[in-house]
């Protein structure tokens, strides 16, 4: 799989506002979200978009599974 790369930075302004496109990061995987009924204005629930959802996952009503029925877009870049 040959993904673009992508900051946290150029993430933040993929959340439905700043920018049209509705991005969020996890584990590293950058999904987009714009076609989900569930994102609609970059919010879903009380997460909004154009972030790493890594660390709120555990808190949500649902698993991981979830980003099964998402295509990958991008990667998360990691400053070494």
């Amino acid at each position: 799989m040959d993904l673009p790369s992508y900051t946290k930075q150029q993430l933040a302004l993929r959340n439905g506002q700043d920018k049209p496109q509705i991005w969020v990061a996890y584990k590293g995987l950058i999904y987009d979200m714009t076609n989900s009924r569930l994102w609609r204005n970059g919010k879903h629930y009380e997460h909004w978009a154009g972030q790493d959802l890594t660390d709120e996952l555990p808190d949500a009503p649902h698993t991981e599974a979830v980003f099964e029925k998402f295509v990958p877009i991008a990667i998360l870049a990691t400053l070494s």
